[in-house]
């Protein structure tokens, strides 16, 4: 999680061929790979602005620059890489956490959307950022909140969900007087294969079901832009479902302010490019190993052609 640091990977080349499970051969050739995350200049500033919190990174320069807001999903607290990788590209970019951090709630019970209106608003005014709107950037319960955002406040202008949910889920979400319930999960349609691996693929309400179009998100509303990026292999949810459910609710209100990144044989957590595939991860809020989906070449072409496509259309929403 930190940005400091270099992901470093190590690249052997060892003789022969080696099958399966086989001890492989000497090592002939071996070379170290350095990713880092925050290019020289990039300032890292941390925020304690109102109920706000998290981290602002700037770019190098005087500016002013396109400012774009960062959420991750359900493994809570800080997350902060793709900020740092944001700010490298010219973006001043606020990793804004919303739960698990400091003094935000410890779980996702329910939520304010208040919260991330300060924060729209901080960015927005801050005088290192061009305006007059910004932008978000989401991936999972992140993405579900970037398209709340952008549909509920006037100062988000441009929204990235991926592999998100059109619909509200799991917790709450409160603005004023309005409420959107949470789409829940049923544990009772979780499937546990041979090794311990929990498939919840199916465990989601269904959000087509006419009981459960309180807990829609209104996207026809927004004024603004959204880039939905899903793979098709996603195993934690129906993230391709949910995009093509959001596309055919802006289409019946008249609304082609979308564009569809959709991937074959990617997983759910498209990062940006470079960064390590898992097919399988722990999952924060169930404590057990949950099947993401993805076969690894499919998802590295996945990350590594939705980051320029993101980068692109943040630069043309934001300028």
């Amino acid at each position: 999680r930190g940005t400091d640091e270099p992901m470093k990977v190590e690249v052997l080349v060892h003789q022969g061929h080696s099958p399966p499970g086989a001890i492989p051969g000497p090592v002939v050739a071996k070379a170290e790979v350095q990713r880092w995350f925050t290019a020289p200049g990039v300032r890292r500033i941390r925020l304690k602005e109102g109920v706000v919190r998290g981290s602002l990174f700037l770019p190098p320069g005087d500016g002013p620059f396109p400012g774009v807001i960062d959420m991750y999903g359900d493994e809570g607290g800080l997350v902060e890489f793709r900020s740092s990788l944001l700010a490298t590209r010219g973006f001043a970019a606020l990793s804004l956490p919303y739960f698990d951090f400091e003094d935000l709630p410890k779980v996702m019970k329910e939520f304010r959307l208040e919260y991330f209106e300060e924060a729209a608003r901080f960015l927005q005014r801050h005088p290192k950022v061009k305006g007059p709107g910004v932008g978000v950037i989401g991936t999972g319960k992140g993405a579900e909140l970037a398209l709340s955002m952008i549909t509920f406040l006037p100062e988000v202008v441009a929204a990235v969900s991926i592999s998100g949910c059109s619909s509200n889920t799991i917790a709450d979400l409160h603005y004023g007087e309005m409420t959107l319930p949470g789409l829940r999960f049923n544990m009772n349609k979780v499937s546990v294969s041979d090794t311990g691996v929990f498939d919840i693929f199916e465990a989601l309400d269904d959000p087509t079901n006419p009981a459960n179009s309180p807990c829609t998100i209104p996207i026809e509303k927004a004024e603004g832009h959204f880039l939905l990026v899903v793979g098709e292999d996603d195993r934690m949810w129906k993230s391709s479902l949910y995009a093509e459910l959001a596309i055919r609710r802006l289409r019946q209100h008249g609304r082609e302010n979308f564009e569809l990144l959709s991937y074959p044989g990617a997983g759910h957590r498209i990062d940006p490019p470079s960064t390590p595939f898992c097919h399988v991860a722990m999952d924060r809020v169930l404590g057990v190993p949950v099947l993401g989906g993805g076969e690894s070449k499919a998802h590295a072409h996945a990350q590594e052609h939705s980051w320029g496509k993101i980068q692109e259309f943040l630069h043309l929403h934001l300028g």
